[in-house]
């Protein structure tokens, strides 16, 4: 049974992510489609700063924490490749290219009041719903 620090802590993560997204204005598809066009640079040093930082954490946080804050033991995922998650990363891409969205900014941009995002998330749900469908 998950803790009530458990559901905080998830709540915090979600907030402080809505929020950065918010501040480098990654809830705006014009903003993005300008990145994917090579007009404005500005979202390059919001993804690499966020790449290196979640990279420098993973790897250091099983060095230096014993056990994860919320779980008994760091989990070990083996690399690997596969066709229909490259697919799945293509057709993503693509679609993100075309409307300037993905998921985490859709969310982030509803609750700053951005409605006509719900047109994209709804797109997203129901490809995630055929994909279930169709390849589960």
């Amino acid at each position: 049974m998950k803790t009530a620090i458990y559901w905080l802590a998830i709540l915090g993560s979600g907030t402080l992510f809505g929020l950065g997204l918010s501040i480098s204005s990654m809830i705006q598809p014009e903003v993005v489609l300008s990145f994917l066009r090579f007009e404005d640079f500005g979202l390059l040093l919001v993804l690499g700063g966020a790449t290196g930082l979640t990279m420098i954490f993973y790897q250091m946080a099983p060095h230096i924490l014993k056990t994860p804050l919320l779980a008994e033991q760091f989990g070990q995922k083996p690399l690997e490749t596969m066709k229909r998650t490259l697919l799945g990363a293509l057709i993503f891409g693509i679609g993100w290219g075309i409307c300037g969205v993905c998921p985490g900014p859709a969310i982030a941009g509803l609750g700053a009041g951005n409605w006509p995002l719900l047109i994209a998330l709804f797109s997203m749900l129901a490809g995630a719903y055929v994909q279930g469908r169709w390849w589960s």
